[in-house]
């Protein structure tokens, strides 16, 4: 079965589920920034708009997982494992208010791995 290219830790899951419950669809996005650079930004699906050079790398949760096409070149080779810690996030993240927040977290792929994997799609589809 080949990899995912991004999974989530239980803790990030049932945050999104609760997160989903109050605001419906939702969508993470990565960005590339020097200060937020591990910190997805979770909104409502729809609320953040997405570029051409978006990617969607998959689902967490029923929620897409983004990034820019530059900000992929860093993590190409990489499973992004979504995860939640106790902290306060400065930006415009839905989970802020509860004292958390999303974090991204890497694990290098196998060269098996690697060699299973698809391109991401375009996310301005979403």
């Amino acid at each position: 079965m080949p990899a995912n290219r991004v999974i989530a830790t239980p803790e990030a899951i049932a945050l999104l589920d609760r997160l989903s419950a109050k605001h419906g669809p939702l969508m993470l996005h990565l960005s590339g920034g020097c200060c937020d650079g591990s910190a997805p930004l979770c909104l409502p699906l729809g609320e953040f708009r997405l570029g051409e050079r978006d990617l969607c790398l998959g689902t967490v949760a029923g929620a897409p997982f983004c990034m820019g096409d530059d900000t992929f070149q860093w993590w190409r080779n990489t499973q992004v494992i979504l995860d939640v810690i106790q902290a306060r996030g400065g930006g415009f993240s839905i989970e802020a208010p509860d004292g958390v927040r999303f974090t991204a977290k890497a694990r290098l792929f196998t060269d098996e791995e690697l060699a299973g994997l698809s391109d991401p799609q375009p996310a301005n589809t979403l």
